[in-house]
């Protein structure tokens, strides 16, 4: 036994040992500043970034003098910038700002490390000129890393004009002559168009300029299929990874994110990753799929800072023999190598706190619906949060502060680790059930606390036993028929692929699905996979004109309780521009029983999404209304100016009164 002992001791030293050496094989990273330029190099990589501009003009790496375009203009290759607009300016389209620095500084330098600080300050001479913000961009260097890290810290001081921001985000412009192929997720990959075949001539844009049908590309493969960077977008939970791959020579170039604490709007907000360009984007704020509701907006007298990343820039290469497929492999294990080591303890600003500054929260959530069991059952697979305090769900409009997330186990227990110093409250949904869940006590984080919240209890909205339901209540309308798309408008890696609804114009599928007459499901013989389309929009009548829709929800009541009131949950997955009418068994009641009003801003029809914001509406529904025997609810959207005018749904359900205990 000693000598066993003994014998794996050695083993695990000379493996130490053989780590140790080949890490001091790697030569110190070295800095060399110029005139115009800077220059970071660990042997592996060589980043080149703008003097004191701070954009990354250039990256070096397996021989290859640079991986971005070189045909572009320095300050178009790789960059941070935001979107922003003055303050009282309504809608997202603002001004572009590259976030160039007037100061370069030195902050870490030696053998093991660099860190580079470039920073803008804002002056009173330049209101109306740049977003009042304070800019500090970081660059990364480790020894024996093959990539880089980057991030930045943006802050608001009190007393600076009220602004508004619409975006913020680095990107990478790679060359096009070498990175072809592109890699989102395991089941969506590809090789894509050139930059040169959305150009007129070659490219034919569509409903929008994003979206462009390749009538002439210089590859004719890609002849008539529709390029459109929207139907590569990513939920934050799983945007983690995502790249390029030079397949002639073997490199891939890849962005790590290793948590989205960051991002605004939680793990749900869709976000747009890598596209043609070719293009690599980590995107920190955005109001795609949410609208004006995630539009920034700073008061004159607001304090803000805020952390976004580090991100880590990641490259690779291909030995003699190997498959090209090994790079995305290899690409997942260093997001999982990253993952395991976050947060950094590397970065030296202050405001990037490290594992033992932060805190941790643990405990179980339970589920309690009467009607569906007897108790508590656990919360299995449910997502669990900690956000800025405010309303049940305002987390998924929540966007100056950071959030952390986890799943809880299949007996509801959870643990949320390395958290922020501050005050959150603790959210969730649980999918199979409506709503929203908020646990109502104030939770402060501190340095190193430790935190059980014990057994909670999120009991969703019910008032009384189902008399019947339609979909899926996890918050996207996936489950719903999604069509074939027009054979004109087609991206073949979305043929007999899960995500069938990121096809272009799946919209104006719906007025050659139902050209005279509205969509009508029967409760008990309709099947919503099949028969409920999975978004209400417009019926096209000709290039211009849109005709406004109503569906019907056909339905049966054996016996009705004319002294009770029964409740309609409507669950919306996505909501653009739209308004929502509800009528019970006429057709032209006015007023209706309900309206929404003109609600939401998200543009998912178009942006091929199938999901957006989260939206409950639960209706009283008086009994006196309903008969017994044949009933029809009547869901009309009267907004018809846009095709992209619509709602997705997510679940319908129509309750009885409490004391009624019969189905139909």
């Amino acid at each position: 036994m000693k000598m066993l002992i003994l014998t794996n001791c050695f083993l695990f030293f000379l493996l130490m040992l053989v780590l140790v050496l080949g890490y001091v094989s790697y030569p110190g990273v070295r800095l060399e500043i110029q005139d115009k330029h800077i220059v970071m190099d660990n042997g592996i990589v060589q980043v080149t970034l703008s003097n004191p501009g701070g954009s990354v003009t250039g990256i070096q790496y397996n021989g290859i003098d640079n991986l971005l375009e070189v045909q572009n203009m320095e300050f178009d290759r790789g960059y941070w910038d935001v979107v922003w607009s003055e303050a009282g300016k309504n809608g997202t389209k603002g001004t572009l700002d590259r976030l160039e620095a007037t100061n370069f500084t030195v902050i870490v330098q030696n053998e093991e490390q660099l860190e580079l600080s470039f920073t803008r300050t804002w002056l009173p001479s330049l209101e109306g000129k740049i977003p009042p913000l304070s800019i500090d961009k970081r660059f990364i260097m480790l020894r024996g890393s093959s990539g880089f890290y980057t991030y930045a810290i943006y802050e608001h001081l009190k007393g600076w004009p009220a602004f508004n921001l619409d975006n913020t985000r680095i990107a990478f412009k790679l060359r096009k002559d070498k990175f072809h192929y592109m890699v989102v997720a395991d089941n969506r990959q590809r090789f894509m168009p050139l930059p040169d075949d959305r150009v007129e001539g070659r490219g034919q844009v569509l409903a929008y300029p994003e979206a462009v049908l390749l009538v002439d590309p210089v590859e004719p493969e890609f002849k008539g299929e529709v390029d459109d960077k929207y139907q590569y977008s990513c939920e934050s939970r799983n945007n983690r990874v995502h790249g390029w791959i030079c397949m002639d020579l073997s490199v891939g170039f890849w962005q790590i994110t290793p948590s989205y604490e960051f991002r605004s709007a939680g793990p749900l907000k869709q976000y747009i990753t890598s596209h043609v360009g070719p293009t690599i984007l980590s995107v920190f704020h955005s109001t795609h799929y949410t609208g004006a509701d995630l539009v920034m907006k700073f008061r004159a007298a607001e304090e803000w800072k805020k952390v976004y990343g580090p991100i880590f820039i990641y490259l690779n290469a291909l030995s003699n023999g190997e498959s090209p497929a090994t790079l995305w492999e290899d690409a997942n294990q260093q997001t999982v190598y990253e993952i395991e080591r976050w947060p950094y303890a590397f970065p030296a600003s202050q405001d990037f706190p490290s594992s033992y500054q932060r805190g941790k929260v643990k405990g179980r959530l339970l589920v309690q619906d009467r009607y569906v069991t007897d108790g508590c059952v656990p919360a299995g697979g449910a997502y669990v949060g900690l956000a800025a305090t405010g309303d049940a769900g305002s987390w998924q409009r929540e966007y100056k502060g950071y959030q952390f997330w986890t799943i809880t186990d299949d007996k509801g227990y959870f643990t949320i680790t390395d958290i922020r110093a501050g005050q959150y409250n603790l959210y969730s949904w649980v999918n199979g059930f409506i709503g929203d869940y908020r646990c109502d006590n104030v939770i402060n984080i501190t340095s190193g606390c430790e935190v059980d919240v014990g057994e909670l209890v999120y009991e969703p909205p019910r008032d009384g036993p189902t008399l019947w339901e339609i979909g899926i209540p996890d918050r996207t309308a996936a489950e719903f028929c999604i069509p074939d798309p027009n054979p004109k408008y087609i991206n073949r890696l979305y043929v007999k692929h899960p995500d069938r609804y990121r096809q272009y114009g799946l919209w104006e599928r719906y007025a050659e699905l139902y050209p005279n007459e509205d969509l009508v499901y029967t409760i008990g013989t309709s099947d919503y996979k099949k028969d409920w389309f999975f978004a209400q929009v417009n019926r096209k009548i000709d290039n211009n004109t849109y005709q406004e829709t109503t569906w019907r929800i056909n339905f049966k009541l054996d016996g009705v309780n004319t002294n009770g009131t029964y409740k309609l949950r409507l669950a919306l997955a996505s909501v653009h521009s739209a308004e929502l009418q509800v009528r019970v068994n006429d057709s032209e009641a006015n007023p209706p029983l309900f309206t929404s009003g003109v609600i939401g801003k998200e543009n998912t029809i178009a942006r091929h999404g199938i999901h957006g914001l989260y939206w409950l509406f639960s209706i009283d529904v008086q009994g006196t209304l309903l008969v017994q025997g044949n009933n029809t609810f009547f869901l009309k959207q009267p907004r018809n100016i846009s095709p992209f005018q619509g709602i997705l749904y997510d679940y319908i359900r129509l309750e009885g009164p409490s004391s009624l205990t019969s189905n139909i």
